[in-house]
């Protein structure tokens, strides 16, 4: 059998849209969450001995696992600091001590790139982290690639743009938030209506992984940094009429000001993604806002119903 592959957040967005692409293909997968309802996978990525122990006869890591919201590392840093630059470290630790193990992917972030003067944003763009989330990401981008040059290992960073496509997706994050509002509906907030984003889905990104694995598995060599993108901007004024507009429901849309630590606008070129892994998004923005809207649909119904004295 071959060796498997460790997942750390491996219960998140990706990770678990990614274990399961990669065990329909036939292969092996091992996960650690702290979110995990598996004990055995309940793992804190600061753990080194815990992290060492999982990645114990892997082939590679993909290492998802992070605070991986802005919002949340701005009301405590420190843990967002603790977690993605030391739990990183441990797990390059991990990888660079383990006999089997070759390669790591880090999932990194668009938010390294800060405001830039032009659109759309190349690799080649300078770092210009904004928040206390973003230089931890970068700092872990550069970890990352100095335990390459110095472990023997084969590494890149993959730079993620605001990846959505599940109902299960933290439920107040932009797109699940916008399509369960709109589905029910609702309302939809929006802080900062001319703020413009380019909207991942997570299938498009887990190909872009998994072809990440094949070429790193194939030359063994470490990649330069990729971002994986649509090349598009919507702003978030727009997502919200496309969310309203797909549902054909009476919500409504109120505007409220933008946060001073978010990144106004981003949206990214994807030419080196098909250059290097013949990839592209192949999700549009609005297909797979309409099925988001349609599964949670489909959540409500199944939800039991509750008489007057519930």
């Amino acid at each position: 059998m071959t060796a498997p592959i460790l997942i750390t957040g491996a219960s998140g967005l990706i990770g678990g849209t990614l274990a399961t692409r990669l065990r329909a293909a036939g292969d092996a997968t091992r996960g650690i969450d702290l979110r995990s309802t598996d004990p055995a996978e309940r793992i804190d990525i600061r753990d080194r001995d815990a992290v060492f122990r999982a990645a114990e006869g892997a082939r590679g890591i993909v290492h998802l696992a992070a605070v991986s919201r802005v919002i949340t590392a701005e009301r405590d840093p420190d843990t967002c600091w603790s977690v993605n630059v030391t739990g990183t470290g441990s797990v390059l630790d991990a990888a660079q001590r383990s006999p089997t193990c070759r390669w790591v992917i880090y999932a990194s972030s668009r938010e390294v790139y800060g405001e830039q003067d032009a659109l759309p944003v190349a690799e080649t763009a300078p770092l210009r982290p904004m928040n206390v989330y973003a230089r931890s990401k970068v700092a872990a981008e550069d970890m990352t690639y100095e335990a390459a040059r110095n472990g023997g290992i084969a590494a890149t960073v993959l730079r993620f743009s605001n990846v959505f496509g599940r109902v299960t997706d933290y439920p107040d994050r932009v797109v699940p938030a916008f399509a369960r509002a709109a589905a029910d509906g609702g309302t939809l907030r929006i802080d900062g209506a001319d703020h413009l984003f380019d909207f991942t889905h997570v299938d498009d990104v887990v190909h872009g992984i998994v072809r990440t694995i094949a070429r790193l598995e194939a030359d063994g060599r470490s990649l330069d940094p990729v971002h994986l993108v649509t090349g598009t901007g919507t702003t978030l004024g727009e997502l919200a009429d496309v969310a309203v507009r797909l549902a054909g429901s009476a919500a409504t849309v109120v505007q409220a000001p933008p946060r001073s630590f978010d990144v106004a606008r981003f949206y990214g070129d994807p030419a080196r993604a098909e250059a290097m892994l013949g990839w592209q998004a192949e999700t549009d923005l609005a297909s797979g806002l309409a099925d988001l809207i349609t599964r949670f649909r489909a959540l409500e119904v199944e939800r039991p119903q509750t008489d007057g004295d519930g």
